[in-house]
Protein backbone atom coordinates (compact mmCIF):
# COMPACT_ATOMS: atom_id res chain seq x y z
CA UNK A 1 0.00 0.00 0.00
CA UNK A 2 1.43 3.38 -1.06
CA UNK A 3 1.27 6.14 1.56
CA UNK A 4 -0.63 9.22 0.33
CA UNK A 5 0.92 12.66 0.32
CA UNK A 6 1.44 15.17 1.65
CA UNK A 7 2.47 14.58 5.26
CA UNK A 8 1.49 17.15 7.85
CA UNK A 9 3.31 18.42 10.90
CA UNK A 10 1.92 17.54 14.31
CA UNK A 11 0.25 20.56 15.93
CA UNK A 12 3.00 22.45 17.82
CA UNK A 13 0.92 22.69 20.97
CA UNK A 14 0.64 18.91 21.10
CA UNK A 15 4.42 18.62 20.88
CA UNK A 16 4.67 21.12 23.72
CA UNK A 17 2.18 19.05 25.71
CA UNK A 18 4.23 15.89 25.27
CA UNK A 19 7.40 17.72 26.27
CA UNK A 20 5.81 18.98 29.47
CA UNK A 21 4.53 15.53 30.40
CA UNK A 22 7.93 13.96 29.70
CA UNK A 23 9.45 16.43 32.17
CA UNK A 24 7.13 15.06 34.87
CA UNK A 25 7.21 11.34 34.02
CA UNK A 26 10.86 10.64 33.21
CA UNK A 27 12.02 8.02 30.74
CA UNK A 28 8.56 6.97 29.53
CA UNK A 29 8.02 8.67 26.15
CA UNK A 30 5.90 5.82 24.77
CA UNK A 31 3.60 5.95 27.80
CA UNK A 32 3.22 9.71 27.35
CA UNK A 33 2.48 9.36 23.64
CA UNK A 34 -0.15 6.70 24.23
CA UNK A 35 -1.78 8.86 26.90
CA UNK A 36 -2.03 11.84 24.54
CA UNK A 37 -3.35 9.56 21.78
CA UNK A 38 -6.10 8.42 24.14
CA UNK A 39 -7.15 11.98 24.96
CA UNK A 40 -7.14 13.04 21.29
CA UNK A 41 -9.32 10.01 20.51
CA UNK A 42 -12.02 11.27 22.91
CA UNK A 43 -11.39 8.21 25.05
CA UNK A 44 -11.05 7.39 28.72
CA UNK A 45 -7.73 6.15 30.08
CA UNK A 46 -7.03 3.36 32.59
CA UNK A 47 -3.53 3.38 34.11
CA UNK A 48 -2.78 0.02 35.72
CA UNK A 49 0.47 -0.76 37.52
CA UNK A 50 2.12 -1.52 40.84
CA UNK A 51 2.33 1.16 43.54
CA UNK A 52 4.86 3.96 43.34
CA UNK A 53 5.61 4.06 39.60
CA UNK A 54 3.74 7.32 38.93
CA UNK A 55 0.16 6.32 38.03
CA UNK A 56 -1.47 9.15 39.95
CA UNK A 57 1.31 11.58 39.00
CA UNK A 58 0.70 10.88 35.30
CA UNK A 59 -3.07 11.13 35.64
CA UNK A 60 -2.79 14.40 37.56
CA UNK A 61 -0.28 15.81 35.05
CA UNK A 62 -2.52 14.93 32.11
CA UNK A 63 -5.49 16.67 33.66
CA UNK A 64 -3.51 19.73 34.77
CA UNK A 65 -1.98 20.13 31.30
CA UNK A 66 -5.33 21.43 30.06
CA UNK A 67 -6.95 24.64 31.22
CA UNK A 68 -10.13 22.73 32.04
CA UNK A 69 -12.18 21.76 35.05
CA UNK A 70 -10.57 19.04 37.17
CA UNK A 71 -11.83 16.86 40.01
CA UNK A 72 -10.13 14.02 41.86
CA UNK A 73 -11.85 11.08 43.53
CA UNK A 74 -10.01 8.85 45.96
CA UNK A 75 -12.13 5.73 45.59
CA UNK A 76 -12.91 3.75 48.74
CA UNK A 77 -15.25 0.91 49.64
CA UNK A 78 -17.65 3.22 51.51
CA UNK A 79 -18.06 5.64 48.58
CA UNK A 80 -21.64 5.88 47.28
CA UNK A 81 -22.91 6.70 43.76
CA UNK A 82 -24.16 10.03 45.07
CA UNK A 83 -20.60 10.94 46.04
CA UNK A 84 -19.79 10.88 42.32
CA UNK A 85 -22.99 11.95 40.58
CA UNK A 86 -24.50 14.32 43.13
CA UNK A 87 -27.72 14.32 45.12
CA UNK A 88 -31.16 15.92 45.05
CA UNK A 89 -31.86 17.94 48.20
CA UNK A 90 -34.84 19.90 49.46
CA UNK A 91 -34.43 23.67 49.62
CA UNK A 92 -36.59 24.87 52.50
CA UNK A 93 -36.36 28.50 51.36
CA UNK A 94 -37.67 27.89 47.83
CA UNK A 95 -39.80 24.89 48.73
CA UNK A 96 -38.34 22.93 45.83
CA UNK A 97 -35.94 20.07 45.32
CA UNK A 98 -32.57 21.02 43.83
CA UNK A 99 -29.90 18.89 42.25
CA UNK A 100 -26.43 19.41 43.68
CA UNK A 101 -23.96 18.26 41.05
CA UNK A 102 -21.19 15.88 42.08
CA UNK A 103 -17.53 15.84 41.01
CA UNK A 104 -18.33 13.95 37.78
CA UNK A 105 -19.55 17.24 36.30
CA UNK A 106 -16.15 18.45 35.21
CA UNK A 107 -13.84 18.13 32.20
CA UNK A 108 -11.23 15.79 33.69
CA UNK A 109 -12.20 13.31 36.40
CA UNK A 110 -9.37 11.43 38.09
CA UNK A 111 -10.70 8.25 39.75
CA UNK A 112 -7.75 7.11 41.84
CA UNK A 113 -7.73 3.39 42.76
CA UNK A 114 -11.05 2.87 41.00
CA UNK A 115 -11.12 -0.83 41.87
CA UNK A 116 -11.49 0.03 45.57
CA UNK A 117 -15.00 1.36 44.90
CA UNK A 118 -17.88 -1.13 45.08
CA UNK A 119 -19.50 -2.38 41.84
CA UNK A 120 -22.56 -0.20 42.52
CA UNK A 121 -20.39 2.90 42.76
CA UNK A 122 -18.27 1.90 39.76
CA UNK A 123 -21.41 1.53 37.66
CA UNK A 124 -22.38 5.12 38.44
CA UNK A 125 -19.74 6.18 35.93
CA UNK A 126 -20.96 3.99 33.05
CA UNK A 127 -23.55 6.35 31.55
CA UNK A 128 -21.32 9.39 31.97
CA UNK A 129 -18.38 7.67 30.28
CA UNK A 130 -20.36 6.28 27.36
CA UNK A 131 -23.10 8.83 26.68
CA UNK A 132 -21.68 11.99 28.30
CA UNK A 133 -24.80 12.44 30.41
CA UNK A 134 -26.16 11.49 33.81
CA UNK A 135 -29.76 10.36 34.43
CA UNK A 136 -30.92 10.82 38.00
CA UNK A 137 -34.36 11.12 39.62
CA UNK A 138 -36.12 11.29 36.27
CA UNK A 139 -33.92 14.08 34.87
CA UNK A 140 -30.98 13.99 32.46
CA UNK A 141 -27.95 16.23 32.89
CA UNK A 142 -25.40 16.76 30.11
CA UNK A 143 -21.69 16.55 30.85
CA UNK A 144 -19.20 19.28 30.11
CA UNK A 145 -17.19 19.08 26.89
CA UNK A 146 -14.57 17.79 26.73
CA UNK A 147 -15.18 15.07 29.34
CA UNK A 148 -12.53 12.48 30.10
CA UNK A 149 -12.09 9.94 32.89
CA UNK A 150 -8.57 8.96 33.92
CA UNK A 151 -8.59 6.03 36.34
CA UNK A 152 -5.81 4.22 38.15
CA UNK A 153 -5.69 0.79 39.73
CA UNK A 154 -3.16 -1.59 41.27
CA UNK A 155 -3.46 -5.05 39.63
CA UNK A 156 -1.34 -6.80 42.27
CA UNK A 157 -3.20 -5.98 45.49
CA UNK A 158 -6.55 -7.76 45.74
CA UNK A 159 -7.52 -7.27 49.39
CA UNK A 160 -10.43 -4.85 49.62
CA UNK A 161 -10.74 -4.39 45.86
CA UNK A 162 -13.50 -5.06 43.33
CA UNK A 163 -12.31 -5.99 39.81
CA UNK A 164 -13.82 -3.83 37.10
CA UNK A 165 -16.46 -5.77 35.12
CA UNK A 166 -16.04 -6.24 31.38
CA UNK A 167 -18.72 -3.62 30.65
CA UNK A 168 -16.74 -1.00 32.57
CA UNK A 169 -13.37 -2.01 31.11
CA UNK A 170 -14.81 -1.74 27.60
CA UNK A 171 -15.56 1.94 28.19
CA UNK A 172 -11.89 2.71 28.68
CA UNK A 173 -10.41 3.34 25.25
CA UNK A 174 -6.96 2.34 26.42
CA UNK A 175 -5.20 0.63 29.31
CA UNK A 176 -1.53 1.38 29.80
CA UNK A 177 1.20 0.36 32.22
CA UNK A 178 4.07 2.61 33.23
CA UNK A 179 6.66 0.15 34.54
CA UNK A 180 9.82 0.87 36.49
CA UNK A 181 12.15 3.59 35.18
CA UNK A 182 15.62 2.79 33.88
CA UNK A 183 18.64 3.63 36.06
CA UNK A 184 19.42 7.01 34.46
CA UNK A 185 15.79 8.17 34.62
CA UNK A 186 15.47 7.06 38.25
CA UNK A 187 18.61 9.03 39.08
CA UNK A 188 16.98 12.18 37.65
CA UNK A 189 13.77 11.43 39.59
CA UNK A 190 15.76 11.01 42.80
CA UNK A 191 17.69 14.24 42.32
CA UNK A 192 14.66 16.30 41.31
CA UNK A 193 12.76 15.03 44.37
CA UNK A 194 15.39 16.74 46.53
CA UNK A 195 15.19 19.98 44.55
CA UNK A 196 12.95 22.91 45.33
CA UNK A 197 12.69 23.55 41.59
CA UNK A 198 11.19 20.19 40.65
CA UNK A 199 9.08 20.54 37.47
CA UNK A 200 5.46 21.44 38.03
CA UNK A 201 2.50 21.03 35.70
CA UNK A 202 1.25 24.05 33.79
CA UNK A 203 -1.88 24.37 31.65
CA UNK A 204 -0.88 24.21 27.99
CA UNK A 205 -4.06 23.65 25.99
CA UNK A 206 -7.44 25.31 26.45
CA UNK A 207 -10.71 23.35 26.16
CA UNK A 208 -11.23 24.84 22.68
CA UNK A 209 -7.74 23.80 21.54
CA UNK A 210 -8.33 20.28 22.80
CA UNK A 211 -11.65 20.05 20.96
CA UNK A 212 -10.02 21.41 17.79
CA UNK A 213 -7.24 18.82 18.07
CA UNK A 214 -9.82 16.06 18.48
CA UNK A 215 -11.61 17.32 15.37
CA UNK A 216 -8.31 17.32 13.46
CA UNK A 217 -7.91 13.63 14.31
CA UNK A 218 -11.16 12.85 12.50
CA UNK A 219 -9.72 14.26 9.26
CA UNK A 220 -6.79 11.82 9.19
CA UNK A 221 -7.26 9.41 6.27
CA UNK A 222 -7.55 5.64 6.76
CA UNK A 223 -7.13 3.53 3.63
CA UNK A 224 -9.74 0.86 2.94
CA UNK A 225 -7.02 -1.79 3.14
CA UNK A 226 -6.25 -0.67 6.68
CA UNK A 227 -9.93 -0.79 7.63
CA UNK A 228 -9.85 -4.41 6.51
CA UNK A 229 -6.68 -4.95 8.55
CA UNK A 230 -8.37 -3.64 11.71
CA UNK A 231 -11.41 -5.83 11.10
CA UNK A 232 -9.20 -8.89 10.54
CA UNK A 233 -7.40 -8.36 13.85
CA UNK A 234 -10.67 -7.92 15.72
CA UNK A 235 -12.26 -10.95 14.08
CA UNK A 236 -9.23 -13.05 15.04
CA UNK A 237 -9.80 -12.18 18.72
CA UNK A 238 -13.39 -13.43 18.45
CA UNK A 239 -12.43 -16.79 16.97
CA UNK A 240 -9.12 -17.47 18.72
CA UNK A 241 -9.08 -20.80 20.57
CA UNK A 242 -7.54 -19.26 23.70
CA UNK A 243 -10.06 -16.43 24.07
CA UNK A 244 -13.52 -16.74 25.58
CA UNK A 245 -14.38 -13.11 24.77
CA UNK A 246 -13.05 -11.08 21.85
CA UNK A 247 -12.89 -7.37 21.11
CA UNK A 248 -16.25 -5.58 20.93
CA UNK A 249 -17.39 -3.20 18.16
CA UNK A 250 -16.63 -0.38 20.60
CA UNK A 251 -13.07 -1.67 20.70
CA UNK A 252 -12.93 -1.72 16.90
CA UNK A 253 -13.96 1.95 16.81
CA UNK A 254 -11.39 2.75 19.49
CA UNK A 255 -8.57 1.17 17.48
CA UNK A 256 -9.62 3.11 14.37
CA UNK A 257 -9.77 6.50 16.14
CA UNK A 258 -6.56 5.93 18.07
CA UNK A 259 -4.68 5.06 14.87
CA UNK A 260 -5.83 8.39 13.43
CA UNK A 261 -4.63 10.23 16.56
CA UNK A 262 -1.25 8.51 16.54
CA UNK A 263 -0.75 9.38 12.87
CA UNK A 264 -1.48 13.04 13.64
CA UNK A 265 1.06 13.07 16.47
CA UNK A 266 3.61 11.44 14.18
CA UNK A 267 3.14 14.29 11.68
CA UNK A 268 1.04 12.45 9.10
CA UNK A 269 -2.45 12.92 7.71
CA UNK A 270 -2.75 9.21 6.95
CA UNK A 271 -2.58 5.98 8.96
CA UNK A 272 0.08 3.29 8.47
CA UNK A 273 -0.14 -0.42 9.40
CA UNK A 274 2.49 0.16 12.10
CA UNK A 275 0.13 2.60 13.85
CA UNK A 276 -2.46 -0.14 14.18
CA UNK A 277 0.07 -2.75 15.32
CA UNK A 278 1.48 -0.34 17.91
CA UNK A 279 -1.95 0.32 19.41
CA UNK A 280 -3.55 -3.11 19.31
CA UNK A 281 -2.26 -4.30 22.69
CA UNK A 282 -3.01 -1.19 24.82
CA UNK A 283 -6.47 -0.88 23.25
CA UNK A 284 -7.50 -4.53 23.04
CA UNK A 285 -5.77 -6.41 25.88
CA UNK A 286 -8.24 -5.30 28.56
CA UNK A 287 -11.19 -6.15 26.29
CA UNK A 288 -10.44 -9.85 25.80
CA UNK A 289 -11.00 -12.68 28.28
CA UNK A 290 -8.98 -15.88 28.27
CA UNK A 291 -10.80 -19.18 28.45
CA UNK A 292 -10.26 -21.46 31.42
CA UNK A 293 -8.24 -23.96 29.38
CA UNK A 294 -5.65 -21.26 28.72
CA UNK A 295 -5.24 -19.80 32.19
CA UNK A 296 -6.52 -20.05 35.73
CA UNK A 297 -6.67 -16.25 35.64
CA UNK A 298 -9.03 -15.36 32.75
CA UNK A 299 -8.09 -11.68 32.97
CA UNK A 300 -4.32 -12.16 33.08
CA UNK A 301 -2.76 -9.11 31.45
CA UNK A 302 0.44 -10.79 30.32
CA UNK A 303 -1.34 -13.80 28.80
CA UNK A 304 -3.80 -11.57 26.92
CA UNK A 305 -0.94 -9.52 25.52
CA UNK A 306 0.82 -12.69 24.32
CA UNK A 307 -2.31 -13.84 22.50
CA UNK A 308 -2.70 -10.45 20.82
CA UNK A 309 0.96 -10.48 19.76
CA UNK A 310 0.37 -13.89 18.21
CA UNK A 311 -2.70 -12.58 16.36
CA UNK A 312 -0.68 -9.66 15.00
CA UNK A 313 1.99 -12.08 13.75
CA UNK A 314 -0.63 -14.21 12.01
CA UNK A 315 -2.64 -11.40 10.42
CA UNK A 316 -1.53 -10.38 6.94
CA UNK A 317 -0.38 -6.77 6.77
CA UNK A 318 -1.61 -4.69 3.77
CA UNK A 319 1.13 -3.68 1.34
Amino acid sequence: MTAPEPAVAAPPRLRELEGALNAVIRGKPEVIRLSVVCLLSRGHLLIEDVPGVGKTTLAHALARSFDCGFQRLQCTADMLPGDILGVTVYNAKSGEFEFKKGPVFTNFLLADEINRATPKTQSALLEAMNEHQVSLDGATYAMAEPFLVIATQNPVEHHGTYPLPESQLDRFLMRIRIGYPDASSERVILQSAQSATAPGVQAILSPLELLQSQQAVERVKVDEALVGYILAIVEATRTHEQLALGVSPRGTQALYRAAQALALLEGRDYVLPDDIKRLTVPICAHRVVLNQRTSLAPRSTEAAERVLAEILDRTEVPL
